[in-house]
């Protein structure tokens, strides 16, 4: 019985030590990036959220996913109003640079994103890429003569905000959405008729 008793008190003895070792696991670290009236951006480890703070909760949104750790800059979190609905707007930039022995390109990368916070439904996403490069091309097969050339390049479409709908351009188009709350969904806006003028009267 002695023996017993003695191995009862150290099976539980090495449990209460295993478990007193266990180490408590630590809240990964978040950067805040920018932040709204009861909002805020912030970066946690590589994924990149939208908090909104409730009266009585906490929504978490997921803006986006960065293969290795992300470095978004210029954030602007926007809160506007359309057809009743309360929606956030959250922009940034991200900038990449890839260098070989000829060429530098560095990548402004600008991202819109226009968020439903009641359904937590992610509305519209626009990517805007201005490339600036810089290359050394030779002149000769031989390579003997070269000179630098620098060009601008762009993609994807320019987001601008036109207070409850939005815009999307480029070089040759620019085309208007609006809310539709029926869909809850934008949609291309429909051009307004024009006004007849008004006919005269004859004498």
């Amino acid at each position: 019985m002695k023996k017993i008793a003695l191995l009862v008190l150290l099976v539980f003895c090495g449990n209460a030590y295993s478990q007193k070792k266990k180490a408590t696991p630590k809240a990964i670290p978040s950067v805040v990036v920018a932040k709204g009236n009861n909002s805020s951006a912030e970066l946690v480890k590589n994924k990149f959220y939208l908090f909104v703070n409730n009266a009585t909760s906490k929504d978490t949104l997921l803006l986006k996913t960065y293969p290795d750790k992300g470095t978004p800059t210029d954030c602007k979190i926007t809160t506007f109003t359309t057809k009743g609905t309360p929606m956030y707007l959250v922009a940034w930039t991200d900038k990449q640079k890839i260098e070989t022995k000829l060429k530098t390109e560095e990548n402004t990368i600008t991202e819109s994103q226009i968020w439903n916070p009641a359904t937590k439904t992610l509305l519209i996403s626009n990517t805007q890429t201005v490339a600036k490069i810089k290359e050394i091309v030779f002149l000769d097969k031989l390579k003997t003569a070269s000179e630098t050339q620098e060009k601008t390049r762009r993609s994807g479409y320019e987001f601008t905000l036109l207070g409850e709908d939005f815009s999307l351009s480029d070089k040759s188009s620019s085309t208007k959405y609006s809310y539709n709350p029926t869909s809850m969904k934008y949609e291309v806006a429909k051009a307004k008729a024009a006004t007849p003028a008004p006919k005269k009267k004859r004498r």
